[in-house]
Parts: C-alpha cells; structure tokens; sequence
C-alpha cells in the first residue's frame, strides 16, 4: 500500500520545477500520503538529503523559477555503488516511490531506480522539449519566451546598426528553442543540430536578402551546431558581412515561469501522484493531441523527441 512518497529534481533546471513540486506535495498530503523532498537531485538521494514536506513547505514558490529542492548532476549514482546508496536512504525513510522531475538523463537515473525494485514516475522538466512520448515539456514555453524578448531587443539594435548578429541559444542535441524562437521571431536563418546547415546556401540566401533592401539579418543558431564564434567567421568569408555574436547563455533557464508553464507543471505533478495510487508502476507523464497521457517510462528514453523537418522548411519560405 502506498503511504509515503519522494519527489526530486535533477539535472537542468527549468522554469515550472517549483510548480511541479508543490503539486506533488499538495496533492500527497491531501490524499493522506507522507512527501518527502529529496535535495540535489540523486546526489542527495545517495547522502540522504531528505527533508519531510508540508503543505507550508512550497508556499509562495508558484512563481519562482528554478527549483527549492535544488538539483545536481552525479557520475556517481551511474555506478553500482551509487544506486546501493540511493537504496540506503530510500529504504531507511520507508520511501515506497518517487516522483522524478527533469530531463533526458534524469529519466534514465529513474530507470536505473525501477531496475533495483524502486516503483518511479517521470515528470518531464527541461527547457529542451525533447523527452519521448510527450509535445511538451515544463519549462520550454518560458525559455522560449525569454529568447524571443532577448531577440527582439537585439533586433532593434541590428536594424539601427544595419548588421548580421548570430544569436546563441542552447540546444546541444535538439533544435525546439532555436527553431520555434526563430519562427517567432522572423529569423533571416535557423541552425540546428538535426539538420546540417550548408554554408554557400546560408551564405547566398543573405545576399540575396540583402539584394533585395534588407539592412539587417537575425541568424538563430541552437548550440549543439557550433559556436557562434566559429560559425561567424565562416559567414562572413563568404559574404563580407559584418557579424556580431550574442551568447545568451544560461538566461534562458531562469525567470518566472509563464502561464502555460505553471499550468502544466501542476498538472503533471498532480497526475504523477494520481499515477503512483493507482499502482501503476514506473511510468512517465506526457501531454499528447491536448490532452494528458501516461505511459511506460521505457517509451520515454528509447530516443529523444526531434524537429519537423516540414517545419524547419516552413521557417526558410517566410524568411525570404
């Protein structure tokens, strides 16, 4: 019988992990279930980091980016040893499950967990937007937001100036933030890392804007592609453009959450408590076709979510 519950942030944080957790607490405690918050994600799951949780304990975080139980990334717990450890703190506070909120990795530390005997959901927390099985993920909707204002700003000043700027955004192995804020945001050009980019076609795709009286251009380039300050250079051998390069680094993961966010959050972490007394074990939560879903945590990291092609396609005809 399910009487008490874990819930944990790992990884990346992301803007919505607050709401997230407080819905998982709440919803425990109204249900008659023990929370405890574990901090440090599973570095403090292996040093019994565990603090017992209240329906005080995530007041006034709602609207807090980041995450009030913290998060970290550990090579440790990959090990054997360190999976013993986790089991340590799990059984000696008589955690009967977990709540895991966080990205690609955080779910495969989960399923590492489930494959010791530990029952675990997934709530999917990264500003990438790339796990398996759901559209979306908390706290992507207010990175993008924040790129897109970012842009915006830089627009203006690019217009002034009458240059070329490459935008810097993150996105190691997943286009979502460069491509929706590019689209967004009227990108002359998108570089992701699921399509390569050809850079005499980059190159004679600006110069013909420019032909044609454009005196600026905004080039989205998601990270995973390559430094702006590698890429830039080659651009402008090719076209005599004068570039400037904007990093915008780890802004994108801080700052208030948006309504969608929070929204979504709360309802994640009130579906993943639904999950868990239902019996249901080691599942993920998603968002599919407008609605909620739950589905087997191994669907959630057999691959990572990628673009539209189609879309990415649609991005170059309007910025012609």
């Amino acid at each position: 019988m399910l009487k008490t519950i874990g819930v944990l942030s790992s990884g990346g944080d992301a803007p919505g992990m607050n709401p997230a957790i407080r819905a998982v607490v709440r919803k425990g405690i109204y249900h008659g279930l023990t929370v405890y918050g574990i901090e440090h994600g599973y570095v403090g799951l292996m040093e019994g980091q565990v603090i017992k949780m209240t329906p005080a304990s995530v007041g006034g975080i709602i609207q807090r980016g980041g995450t009030i139980l913290h998060t970290a990334r550990s090579k440790f717990f990959m090990t054997h040893e360190g999976k013993l450890k986790a089991m340590e703190t799990i059984k000696k506070f008589g955690i009967d499950a977990l709540v895991i909120i966080g990205g690609d990795g955080s779910y495969h530390g989960a399923m590492d967990l489930s494959e010791y005997g530990v029952n675990v959901v997934g709530v999917p927390g990264t500003i990438d937007n790339d796990i398996a099985g759901t559209e979306y993920t908390i706290g992507y909707d207010t990175a993008l937001n924040t790129i897109i204002d970012a842009v915006d700003k830089i627009r203006d000043t690019a217009t002034s100036h009458e240059r070329t700027f490459i935008v810097e955004v993150m996105g190691r192995e997943a286009g979502f933030l460069a491509l929706m804020s590019g689209i967004s945001c009227g990108a002359e050009a998108i570089l992701i890392p699921e399509i390569p980019f050809d850079l005499e076609e980059l190159s004679e795709r600006l110069l013909k804007g420019i032909r044609r009286g454009k005196n600026h251009n905004i080039i989205i380039l998601a990270e995973g592609v390559g430094k702006a300050s590698r890429i830039a250079p080659l651009i402008t051998e090719k076209t005599g453009l004068e570039i400037r390069i904007s990093v915008l680094g780890h802004i994108q993961r801080g700052g208030t959450p948006t309504y969608l966010d929070r929204i979504m959050a709360s309802r994640f972490g009130a579906a993943a408590v639904d999950t868990l007394m239902k019996g249901e074990r080691n599942k993920a939560i998603g968002w599919k076709d407008g609605k909620l879903r739950v589905y087997d945590l191994k669907e959630a990291v057999s691959f990572k979510r990628k673009v539209d092609p189609e879309l990415y396609e649609l991005s170059k005809i309007l910025s012609i």
